[in-house]
């Protein structure tokens, strides 16, 4: 039946977990836009049909429900095909805040050609909007949340290391260890999944 297999598509996506972001099912893309093709050219044989009956004053009504189901079929087919692709942009655009410029392989590997190259594109146009503002010092991904103080708890989730603050001391990060350290010195941390921030 038309439209089953965009709403494959769209399902395969909103099946996904939270903060992830499924394989880019590129089989089932060419068969939904196959699908389209194929209702393009019957609508096209049809309203050729049709308007040349017209013409010679006995017109087949019967042929204009078949049209409009088509039409309609087409259009769902290309609001889902727009709404799997958005979609999967918006989250490759998050992932961009909270994990940085650089994607782990995990996600890089279920992402279609044309989405790494959009990721690059994003991440130099960022680029490029942080250095002609900030003097090239603003960093918009450091701070995602507004503060409440400047220092904050932080659990560590596992060993890191030395972690030299803005005032040259050095702590050691152990995992299962409290720190209470300033907010901006941890912030990358946190969202790497090193340091869990104790509310």
């Amino acid at each position: 039946m038309f439209g089953e297999k965009v709403l494959d598509l769209v399902g395969e996506l909103k099946r996904a977990r939270p903060g992830t972001i499924p394989p880019y099912n590129e089989d089932l893309t060419r068969q939904v836009i196959e699908e389209m093709r194929v209702l393009f050219e019957e609508n096209l044989t049809d309203v050729s049909e049709a308007a040349s009956e017209k013409e010679k004053a006995t017109p087949k009504p019967e042929l204009y429900p078949s049209i409009h189901l088509r039409h309609v079929c087409l259009e769902r087919n290309q609001r889902g095909l727009l709404l799997y692709n958005y979609n999967r942009l918006v989250k490759l655009r998050d992932l961009r805040w909270e994990l940085g410029s650089i994607l782990p392989d995990e996600f890089r590997l279920s992402l279609s050609e044309q989405e790494v190259q959009w990721f690059q594109r994003y991440n130099r146009s960022l680029a490029n909007y942080m250095r002609s503002v900030g003097g090239g010092v603003l960093d918009l991904t450091e701070y995602t949340q507004p503060p409440k103080t400047l220092h904050i708890e932080v659990r560590c989730l596992e060993d890191y290391g030395d972690l030299e603050t803005d005032n040259g001391t050095v702590v050691q990060l152990k995992k299962g260890r409290h720190y209470y350290l300033l907010r901006s010195q941890c912030e990358q941390l946190i969202r790497q999944g090193i340091l869990e921030h104790i509310q």
